[in-house]
């Protein structure tokens, strides 16, 4: 998608941004999004010593995409990537893959080589899954009903 500009520092704007693009996106739980807007919220307050890093994707003045990522603790040059959603207005159009792409060249600077991603096995996140095996992730643990009954968490790795 032409005219897309990427970012690395958060703007007060984003919070909302944030809750927008995770709401409109129809994947989350109400009680999610809000965990989503905390981790901007640090950011924007504590600087980089929150520990949360961000990737931000433009178009024509509006953030339309993002993804937040942060070192492991206790662990050396691991990576957990927290969220990553792109508005439902501008899905399907790669984004979300520049991105992702972004996030790993930014989680490399800062010296990580293992991505660590969680996600649900429900069949509403059938293209979440896919969208990261074709990324090149692949599933290194299902953790059966760990959401709920018959809701397990998938644990995508990549080493970058």
């Amino acid at each position: 998608m032409q005219g897309i500009t990427l970012r690395t520092e958060p703007k007060i704007e984003d919070i909302e941004s944030v809750r927008e693009i995770v709401t409109s996106t129809g994947f989350f739980y109400d009680y999610e999004i809000p965990v989503a807007v905390e981790l901007i919220q640090e950011r924007i307050e504590k600087g980089i010593a929150s520990e949360y890093f961000f990737v931000f994707a433009d178009f024509e003045g509006k953030t339309i995409s993002y993804a937040c990522f942060g070192p492991i603790a206790c662990t050396k040059n691991s990576y957990d990537l927290y969220w990553i959603a792109t508005h439902n207005d501008y899905r399907g159009k790669g984004i979300g893959k520049l991105i992702l792409e972004e996030s790993e060249k930014e989680i490399a600077k800062l010296g990580g080589r293992g991505i660590y991603i969680e996600t649900s096995s429900k069949p509403l996140y059938t293209p979440t899954q896919q969208f990261y095996l074709k990324c090149g992730y692949k599933i290194e643990a299902i953790l059966k009903d760990f959401y709920d009954v018959n809701d397990d968490k998938l644990i995508f790795t990549k080493f970058i």
